[in-house]
């Protein structure tokens, strides 16, 4: 009698076979479209990331450069003593008029305007200059800060102290200031009731200033790189300042 084996418990009952060719390349498809995905969200959050640093730098640029001259703007005029000291101890020089506070230029062309402005300072009150420092001298000081934009793009102010200009903000390539004036002195108060570039005001109206508008063009740093909107190749930013000694600005 003869008796049949089992095969083993767990044992294969049929052929073993590997994958195909047409199995294997659409895998490595599969994978090649996972990976290609994977590297394109990578890219595009780089891109996002350096775009946003980019945009966070003009948005420093553009808050310091504007800090600073209004900070400079408002204190047009000051004078330390209000016993001891007038109008008057803005002395005649250049450009200026005795008593006068503000002076500027117009060029409606890049790089722009420039933009002066006077205060006496007493030493050690810590009134700044446009370096951003004070005075230490002893005495009273006379600031004439000028604010200019440079051939570099660069925006620079000079106190007039003898240290010289001192570049503030990089990638401003315009500055063009309008002057608020008030001619009719008909209505009380001193609201501005003309807004003039440099080049029309008269000798009255530099001492009727009651406001100064500055607007600054930066280059655009994202302008030429993909974005969903076309960008620019400038932006601009613009701000009124009031005059603190016509508008009582503290």
């Amino acid at each position: 009698m003869k008796y049949r084996t089992r095969p083993a418990t767990g044992a294969p009952t049929g052929r073993q076979r590997g994958f195909t060719l047409v199995e294997l390349m659409v895998t490595v498809a599969i994978a090649m479209f996972l990976l290609f995905g994977l590297v394109t969200i990578v890219q595009n959050v780089r891109a996002t990331y350096a775009n946003q640093s980019l945009l966070t730098q003009l948005q420093d640029g553009q808050r310091l450069a504007l800090i600073m001259m209004t900070d400079v703007i408002q204190g047009a005029g000051y004078f330390p003593n209000p016993v001891a000291n007038t109008a008057a101890d803005l002395v005649a020089a250049g450009p200026f008029a005795a008593g006068q506070a503000v002076f500027g230029t117009h060029n409606a062309a890049a790089p722009g305007d420039t933009l002066a402005v006077r205060y006496l300072t007493a030493s050690g009150d810590g009134v700044l200059n446009c370096h951003g420092t004070s005075n230490t001298t002893g005495a009273n000081a006379l600031y004439t800060n000028t604010f200019s934009v440079n051939a570099q793009n660069q925006l620079v102010c000079d106190p007039g102290d003898g240290t010289g200009p001192l570049a503030l903000v990089s990638g401003v390539t315009n500055l063009q200031v309008l002057y608020g004036v008030k001619r009719n002195f008909a209505v009380p108060g001193n609201d501005v009731d003309t807004y003039l570039t440099a080049d029309l005001m008269l000798a009255a109206d530099w001492t009727n200033l009651t406001s100064v508008t500055i607007t600054l063009t930066f280059v655009n740093p994202l302008a030429g790189k993909t974005t969903l909107v076309r960008q620019p190749p400038t932006v601009t930013f613009t701000r009124v300042v009031d005059i603190m000694s016509r508008t009582g600005t503290t």
